[in-house]
């Protein structure tokens, strides 16, 4: 008899930052009992995945996924903020700087992605 493959989700952020935290905490407590697996993967420490933000914008759309109200955002300058004006644009600026990507960023078990931290739709996501 085989055993069901575990359900896994990624959880993808900075350690710091207090959403990140409290999805973290969250899904520390709920996960287990929905018998999904978290894995966190941290952009300062490992970097961008480059798999990862072409299929999240795709999902998502590249302008979700951008934090144009955070301080990165904030700190670049006129020209930088004035080139992103399309998916190509913003993932180049994610990648490079990871602190612009709204967080946390979550693969699913069902492969599809969120962005943010909602109790509500993470406990539904979940049931699934």
């Amino acid at each position: 008899m085989q055993t069901p493959a575990a359900r896994v989700l990624t959880l993808h952020g900075i350690p710091n930052c207090d959403t990140v935290k409290k999805a973290r905490a969250w899904l520390a407590a709920q996960a287990p009992v929905a018998g999904v697996e978290v894995h966190f993967h941290d952009f300062r420490k490992q970097g961008v995945p480059a798999d990862l933000l072409g299929p999240a914008s795709d999902a998502l759309g590249w302008e979700r996924l951008l934090n144009r109200s955070g301080t990165t955002w904030r700190r670049l300058d006129e020209a930088e903020r004035a080139a992103v004006t399309d998916a190509a644009a913003a993932i180049a600026l994610m990648q490079a700087q990871p602190s612009v990507i709204r967080r946390p960023l979550v693969r699913w078990p069902d492969g599809r992605f969120s962005v943010g931290f909602d109790a509500a739709d993470f406990a539904a996501r979940l049931a699934r």
